[in-house]
């Protein structure tokens, strides 16, 4: 009886956080996007921002995955991530982006949580200052003996000709995509977190390690959304956070104390969605997520001084 409950309860939290929190804002997010490139927006913000951006191994393309990211969902710079491997990006350009991303919050979560009390300006603005601490570390440091082709794979400044009708078609038809292509992944993270908890796993935990953490100053139920996270993903984290929020078990001081640790791609399932754009991005999956780290850690700090 109690699994039967749990299974149930595990799918319908996934279809309410996907339809209700998720769907909203990736609609609204996806249309801005996809009418500033209509517009030409987007081709005059990358040609813009490029020059500065290359110092760091960020191509036009990777400025893209980035906004992406930021903007839209984890999921949507594989598409960029793919492109660039056809377009001939050597292997220390795809190192660099994709540590970037993995360094950055994605929008899928971030956006969903700032009505509830995260703070959207500062965790956009750490966001992109770990993406780009991790794309430099990775560049500089990590890859400096590859070779690399000249850089500068820019993005198309215009969609073309289109309607804007279309386009916002369009763009509600892709939100509704990864909104319900969300489900799946966050019915079985929260049915993992669930049975975790219910086999007392995160209480052990939280409880073995409470000497270690109290003297930090750190909330043993960082034990319980770490696992969460890195485990089930942003998604499933999303589902525990706004779960407990809606029920006052979870203060907003704690949540952004804690989202540059936890509010990023680097995780089971953001791995293995970004790695499938390619064979050539997979391979420095090692490298990439290396070069993460100092940017998490940066974001991490960050968001503990503004908390």
């Amino acid at each position: 009886m109690i699994w039967t409950e749990l299974l149930l309860h595990s799918g319908r939290s996934a279809v309410e956080i996907a339809l209700f929190s998720l769907l909203p804002v990736m609609v609204i997010m996806l249309c801005i996007m996809r009418l500033l490139e209509l517009a030409g927006f987007m081709g005059w913000l990358v040609r813009l921002l490029e020059p500065g951006l290359l110092w760091f191994g960020v191509t036009g393309l990777g400025l893209l995955a980035a906004l992406q990211m930021s903007f839209v969902s984890f999921a949507a710079p594989v598409a960029v991530l793919a492109m660039m491997e056809l377009r001939g990006a050597s292997q220390r350009q795809l190192a660099a982006t994709l540590a970037m991303i993995l360094a950055m919050g994605q929008a899928n979560v971030v956006f969903p949580l700032a009505p509830m009390g995260l703070k959207l300006g500062e965790t956009l603005a750490l966001s992109w200052l770990g993406g780009l601490i991790a794309a430099g570390f990775t560049w500089h440091v990590l890859t400096r003996s590859c070779v690399a082709p000249p850089v500068g794979l820019a993005v198309e400044g215009t969609m073309g000709p289109r309607p804007v009708l279309d386009v916002i078609q369009q763009a509600g038809a892709e939100a509704l995509r990864i909104a319900t292509g969300a489900i799946p992944m966050l019915a079985l993270a929260l049915l993992l977190v669930g049975v975790c908890r219910q086999a007392g796993l995160f209480s052990w935990l939280g409880y073995g390690l409470q000497p270690v953490l109290e003297p930090l100053g750190l909330d043993p139920a960082l034990v319980t959304f770490t696992l969460t996270k890195y485990l089930g993903g942003g998604m499933a984290l999303l589902g525990v956070w706004a779960e407990m929020l809606q029920n006052g078990t979870l203060n907003t001081h704690l949540m952004n104390a804690s989202a540059g640790w936890l509010i990023h791609s680097t995780d089971l399932p953001g791995i293995a969605v970004l790695c499938a754009a390619g064979p050539r991005t997979g391979a420095m999956w090692r490298v990439a997520l290396a070069g993460a780290v100092p940017g998490i850690g940066v974001r991490t700090l960050g968001h503990l001084f503004l908390a």
